[in-house]
């Protein structure tokens, strides 16, 4: 696979690029700082580390949205990046949130995709609800990987104001994320949204984020063919195929919702 990491200098580089947007996007909007939900993973945690770098500690509101499904690991780690950080954080339980849905639509018990994607949605609903209310804006932890086959919620985790970290592969946002400090134990974690119990993105990806990662730099990104990113990178051809069809299948995702051409 592709070494996709930067040198030191250009890790420097993004490093300042990310916080000054940061700022930028603040003060374009008159805002009074950020909110983020934090969920313990690494691209919510890199974010968190620019954020405070960008914005100062008092400035970054963290949301803690656990789930029935959330691992007691990942939001206990999501409330040590807040305690380690020293910003103001709350912790809101989601679940009877989802629940009062299913509620009033009881034909979705037991989707699990619909459910979880839900979850992530109530999540969305929480983080604006506090932006609004305290005059914020809301930062999305989206990397470049996962922005390209669409593997984010459509109006949960999606529905953000910004996204720092989106031109990141994520081999670059965990390098990134140890440059500034983040602990190891963080920085190399297994990925996972945890829409539903024992879910990992890898795992309902169908391939490991270096192999995704090469892929989409050589081909999709890049100008190589099916054929010559194949001999590259020593993978097979559906493989690339199944990558190239996620991200064409998935540019709605990408793009504001779409209206008809004006009548002449």
């Amino acid at each position: 696979m592709l070494d996709l990491r930067f040198s030191e200098e250009e890790l420097e580089t993004h490093r300042e690029h990310i916080v000054s947007f940061i700022g930028e996007q603040i003060d374009a909007a008159g805002a009074e700082g950020a909110v983020l939900g934090l969920s313990g993973g690494i691209d919510s945690t890199l974010t968190a580390y620019l954020a405070v770098e960008a914005l100062g500690t008092e400035n970054l509101h963290g949301l803690v949205l656990p789930a029935t499904v959330s691992s007691e690991g990942n939001m206990s780690d999501a409330e040590r990046v807040a305690q380690d950080l020293e910003i103001s954080y709350d912790v809101i339980e989601i679940e009877p949130i989802v629940d009062s849905l299913l509620a009033a639509y009881p034909e979705a018990e037991g989707d699990r995709e619909a459910v979880g994607n839900a979850r992530a949605r109530v999540r969305g609903v929480l983080n604006y609800l506090v932006a609004n209310h305290e005059n914020r804006l809301v930062l999305g932890t989206g990397n470049r990987s996962e922005a390209a086959v669409g593997y984010f919620t459509k109006y949960g985790d999606g529905a953000v104001d910004c996204h720092p970290i989106g031109n990141l592969y994520k081999q670059q946002v965990r390098q990134l994320a140890r440059h500034v400090g983040v602990p190891e134990e963080l920085a190399a974690k297994t990925p996972t949204a945890e829409l539903w119990a024992d879910q990992t993105d890898e795992e309902e990806l169908g391939l490991e984020y270096d192999t995704l990662d090469s892929i989409l730099a050589v081909h999709v990104d890049g100008p190589l063919s099916v054929a010559a990113t194949c001999r590259v990178l020593s993978v097979d051809e559906e493989t690339v195929l199944e990558v190239s069809a996620l991200y064409e299948a998935s540019e709605h995702k990408r793009n504001a919702p779409p209206a008809p051409e004006p009548r002449s």
